[in-house]
């Protein structure tokens, strides 16, 4: 099977805060909106979906997930998330595996990791897969 997309959809009770969320923070597109079920892209297979349960379907439990977000400017990013008023819950650092990065999380305590690629650290070197991008 090769995919020409994948996204989480994450099933809530606050597709209201969600949506407002996601469009405010990261100028994501509603692409469908019918109540209890909402689209979000970010661009050309980049997505998230939340919906509300449906019939006997549970809550997700969000802890301990992560959706990553590679940008190009890692430090404006930041800069322009905390101006907003977001609070970073892991703060912007550079990592010896290879990217510079903070968190937040979402209005579902989802993690949002967002990061910039760098060049790892030489003991980090030998994990990096030849070929892969």
């Amino acid at each position: 099977m090769r995919p020409t997309t994948a996204s989480p959809c994450i099933t809530t009770n606050r597709i209201a805060a969600s949506r407002d969320f996601y469009q405010t923070y990261f100028a994501a597109r509603l692409i469908f909106d019918c109540g209890w079920y909402i689209s979000l892209e970010f661009g050309e297979g980049l997505s998230v979906q939340f919906m509300e349960p449906q019939q006997g379907q549970s809550l997700c439990n969000t802890e301990g997930l992560t959706y990553n977000f590679c940008v190009a400017d890692v430090d404006g990013e930041h800069a322009r998330i905390t101006a907003a008023g977001l609070v970073a819950v892991l703060p912007i650092e550079d990592h010896p595996w290879g990217d510079r990065g903070f968190a937040v999380k979402d209005p579902n305590g989802v993690m949002l990791y967002i990061y910039s690629n760098r060049e790892p650290a030489p003991e980090f070197k030998p994990f990096v897969v030849a070929g892969a991008a």
